[in-house]
């Protein structure tokens, strides 16, 4: 075991070399390129016996990590923002295909208006395409997650690409103290990739899945890729105990911090759960009986774990780095479902979207929102969903509004 300082990005790096892929396709993309600089540099001094090919586009190049992994080598790739979506449709005709693979995001916000800073709006449109979906804090997580991710994406019941995700920025060029495991301790972990069982061989149940099908036999497959996302979850869990038996690491499906008496519970993804771990240090410190839900297993969503942990509580606040027009915080939406007809319930389920092209969320913003929840489950009555946004952020706006509009004016004058 190794303690060294390293990026987010060069994590990812990591744990694709310490999981022996054989092939890295790739395109660069802000705050994503360090991940294939990395790989492509050690490829080219032998210390990585992948083959690492350029694209010209994430279209291709999920489509190639697709195609190569479906042949049976051990495939790694990743990308952010505009190229995830760029490759969206191949996202979904690769896990159609049943082919195991995992590829890291890099989350940064979405155009329009443009930002290179970071939130979740790029994964969250990705949840629902048949990749499952991990969640990472801190590097030492990225690192973790890449091992298991080939683990449980590789089980011969689950047989689903995996996305690990990362917040750009925030974790992607941020050094932090990580501990490399020896290669022969990762190698033994993630083990062999069987290429018996790559999915489009002739006479595998599964090739037909690719032809152009009718809406019985559609459905057939379409259902037992969800069945199969089901599975994952178990498998998750299991892979998490035998990480933590072999590493000393214990990764849940859901995080639960300082969770066991609280009152008012918190929920957030990615590396800002963790300014909401120290938020809840101070209001514990306070006397105010707060906790933390951090899900690092998003697809499959853990329903379950949700309700085991919200059960009775007094009011849980949903943490959105997101935004879906027209319909809120998507991981409000979620829990929501989940929470619905549980018997008891949380007294109050309350929204809130922050972090919004990187906008940061201060500890005095989850003071106040824990104080909200507080008062909610009081009284039994949730507020409206809430954007982060302060007085002075929004004086500010106000006058570069007033900024535009005199320039306007002098323009038509």
């Amino acid at each position: 075991m190794t303690r060294t300082l390293l990026t987010g990005n060069a994590v990812a790096a990591w744990g694709a070399r310490l999981a022996d892929v054989d092939y890295v396709p790739a395109f660069p993309i802000t705050p994503q390129t360090e991940i294939i600089e990395l790989l492509s540099r050690w490829s080219a001094e032998g210390q990585l016996a992948a083959r690492v090919v350029m694209l010209e586009s994430e279209h291709s190049m999920i489509t190639a990590a697709g195609a190569a992994a479906a042949t049976g080598a051990r495939v790694f790739t990743a990308t952010s923002s505009q190229g995830l979506l760029y490759g969206m449709e191949m996202l979904y005709t690769v896990a159609g295909w049943r082919v195991p693979l995992v590829m890291v995001n890099v989350s940064r916000g979405l155009a329009a208006p443009i930002t290179l800073e970071p939130d979740h709006n790029d994964i969250m449109a990705a949840r629902d395409s048949g990749f499952l979906q991990i969640h990472c804090a801190n590097c030492q997580e990225v690192l973790d997650s890449v091992l298991m991710a080939y683990r449980l994406s590789e089980h011969a019941e689950v047989r689903l690409p995996v996305i690990v995700n990362l917040d750009g920025f925030y974790l992607s060029f941020t050094r932090e103290p990580v501990e490399l495991p020896e290669p022969t301790d990762a190698a033994a972990f993630v083990g062999a990739f069987a290429p018996g069982q790559a999915p489009l061989r002739a006479g595998h149940p599964t090739a037909h899945a690719v032809a152009v099908l009718g809406g019985g036999p559609y459905s057939y497959f379409r259902y037992e890729s969800h069945l199969a996302a089901l599975r994952a979850a178990e498998v998750y869990d299991q892979v998490a105990a035998e990480f933590d038996a072999t590493f000393g690491r214990h990764h849940p499906a859901v995080e639960a911090y300082r969770a066991d008496d609280a009152e008012v519970l918190l929920v957030m993804l990615g590396s800002f759960a963790t300014k909401a771990r120290e938020a809840v240090d101070r209001l514990r410190e306070a006397g105010r009986r707060v906790g933390l839900l951090r899900p690092r297993l998003y697809r499959p969503f853990p329903a379950e774990a949700f309700r085991a942990a919200a059960a009775g509580r007094s009011a849980v606040a949903v943490i959105d780095q997101n935004l879906s027009l027209g319909f809120g915080g998507v991981l409000y939406g979620e829990l929501a479902s989940a929470l619905a007809g549980m018997a008891p319930p949380p007294r109050a389920l309350l929204s809130f979207v922050g972090g919004l092209g990187g906008r940061d969320i201060s500890l005095e913003e989850l003071f106040e929102i824990a104080r909200v929840a507080g008062e909610a489950g009081e009284s039994g009555q949730a507020p409206p969903p809430r954007l982060l946004y302060t007085r002075a952020e929004l004086r500010e706006m106000r006058k570069l509004q007033a900024v535009a509009h005199v320039a306007r004016t002098a323009e038509d004058a």
